[in-house]
């Protein structure tokens, strides 16, 4: 399964004792696919190191993200700019449709707007849809 993972997701997914925990587990066991660029890293490294109070925790969570065997960087060739209510967001969009991303996993509102654009298609859940999907036996 391909995902890309907005930054309020990752915040979440962190703390060894979070309900969503599992989601990053995951990741460094190659259960999933997590597609990246540069930009999206960036902003990683930022609020990570902002939210935790921290000088390096983000750098270090990137890291281990981009040496993961199932880690996918891709490159954006076009911005789509369908989120007008908050274009940083924008960057988790192109993403996914540059990587062809099974999902966009993300908790923010702004993406609601994705679900009445038709092209290019983008399926955006939540955290706790995603547990539902990852849970579901395949068949």
């Amino acid at each position: 399964m391909n995902i890309v993972l907005d930054t309020n997701c990752l915040i979440q997914i962190l703390p060894r004792g979070s309900v969503n925990r599992w989601v990053f587990d995951a990741l460094l066991q190659g259960q999933l696919t997590l597609s990246l660029t540069t930009e999206i890293v960036a902003e990683y490294e930022e609020v990570l190191n902002t939210f935790f109070e921290s000088e390096t925790l983000g750098a270090n969570v990137c890291r281990t993200l981009l040496e993961l065997p199932l880690t996918r960087t891709v490159s954006i060739y076009f911005n789509w700019q369908l989120i007008t209510a908050d274009p940083d967001d924008n960057k988790y969009v192109d993403c996914a449709v540059a990587a062809n991303a099974d999902f966009l996993i993300t908790n923010d509102a702004h993406f609601k707007i994705l679900e009445q654009i038709d092209f290019p298609p983008v399926t955006c859940i939540s955290l706790y849809e995603f547990k539902s999907l990852f849970e579901k036996p395949a068949g």
